[in-house]
């Protein structure tokens, strides 16, 4: 009789594939111990649905298709509050709509998972082609005060690696966790290496153990109360409202309110260290800096690489972790170069926490560009020797 694991690698196929960003996700969903996906189709992320879909009733989990992307962030909250991972995956216009109960399931500390394959917007958009428009909806588009965290990968390979940590980090710190690609990003195909099962760990979410003297949200010195799964036994009540330790509403308690709120946002605050992840390349000696995120870093490597064979002191730093924002980071390459150059594919959003990090060290000069086109290395390279004439 085959295990789950067999079942598994037997539904993933060959361990070396050629596809899709959105493929790599949902493998990468399926690596780290997904069992149920609830969504809606919409360009670019169906592909992340429908390799779900596949895949799912093979290993005995649960795919369901919603009537839209509300009702699709709603039942991976519930189905989540039962004990097990879940994920959701949408585009702009359905990450808009998921904005309430994001704020939700922040609120009521439910780990899950969200993409998002960018398209261009507003509204409606170019539906097939890549954008990185969303950047500053994932940090502040659901109400109120909240920390959220936020991974960006750069390839296929990373897509698929990086959902397995977004899954890892909704449970450590219980709390929904987004992954944010794009759709050239999606649906470009790269070679993918599925990892063995030694080759990455997991995370689980931490079970309450007593029911003695049990409240579903005490929180002990990490700051993370232990999670108690409906039918368990554990009388647990979850709510949206300001709550107190016992999950009882107490919207009208400002004291409460506060503790509660500081807790949800020091549980991430006080582990930036755990979640934020980053890549230099050409620190050292670097006189002009690039810093960049998603499919846009691919080509400002390239850029790099090239310049320092002509002898430029350019370097590259790839934020991958986007929020938290890595601030002391940024902060530390700020203080000794010359000036940073930053490009977005939108009419700018991250450079304005890099200028808030930087704080007036250097000049930081945005290339944005938007239309779903990528830039070329051509385009970056001009923008670096515009830059460096402007400061050197």
């Amino acid at each position: 009789m085959s295990t789950h694991r067999d079942r598994l690698r037997q539904a993933m196929g060959d361990k070396v594939q050629f596809v899709q960003g959105d493929d790599a996700c949902a493998y990468g969903a399926i690596l780290a111990g997904c069992t149920f996906f609830a969504g809606y189709p919409i360009t670019p992320a169906t592909e992340v649905a429908e390799r779900m879909a596949e895949i799912l009733p093979k290993i005995e989990g649960c795919y369901i298709q919603m009537e839209d992307e509300i009702a699709s962030m709603g039942a991976i909250v519930g189905a989540s509050w039962t004990g097990v991972k879940t994920m959701t995956a949408t585009s702009g216009p359905g990450f808009s709509l998921m904005q309430e109960n994001l704020g939700y399931a922040i609120m009521t500390e439910t780990p899950c998972v969200i993409v998002n394959v960018q398209r261009s917007g507003p509204s409606t958009g170019q539906p097939t082609l890549g954008a990185y428009g969303d950047m500053m909806q994932a940090r502040w588009g659901t109400h109120g005060d909240h920390e959220i965290i936020m991974l960006c990968p750069a390839s296929v390979q990373e897509a698929m690696e990086l959902t397995i940590v977004a899954f890892n980090l909704a449970e450590a710190y219980r709390t929904p966790v987004l992954v944010f690609i794009d759709g050239e990003l999606g649906h470009m195909r790269e070679r993918l290496v599925i990892p063995e099962d030694d080759e990455f760990e997991l995370v689980e979410r931490t079970c309450a153990t007593s029911r003695e003297g049990y409240r579903p949200f005490a929180a002990g010195e990490n700051l993370v109360p232990a999670f108690a799964p409906f039918g368990a036994g554990f009388r647990t009540y979850v709510t949206g409202l300001t709550h107190n330790e016992a999950g009882l509403p107490r919207s009208a308690s400002a004291p409460i309110h506060d503790q509660l709120v500081r807790r949800l946002a020091d549980k991430i605050l006080r582990n930036t260290d755990q979640i934020i992840r980053y890549e230099e390349f050409g620190a050292e000696e670097c006189e002009i800096a690039i810093i960049a995120y998603g499919i846009t870093a691919r080509a400002c490597r390239d850029v790099v690489e090239e310049g320092r064979q002509r002898g430029l002191k350019v370097g590259l730093l790839r934020l991958i972790t986007i929020w938290p924002f890595p601030d002391e980071v940024v902060a530390r390459w700020a203080a000794r170069v010359q000036a940073i150059l930053v490009p977005e594919m939108n009419l700018g959003q991250i450079v304005h926490p890099i200028r808030e990090a930087v704080a007036g060290r250097c000049p930081v000069m945005l290339q944005s560009k938007i239309g779903g086109e990528l830039h070329t290395p051509t385009e970056l390279s001009e923008a670096l020797e515009e830059l460096r004439c402007q400061v050197c």
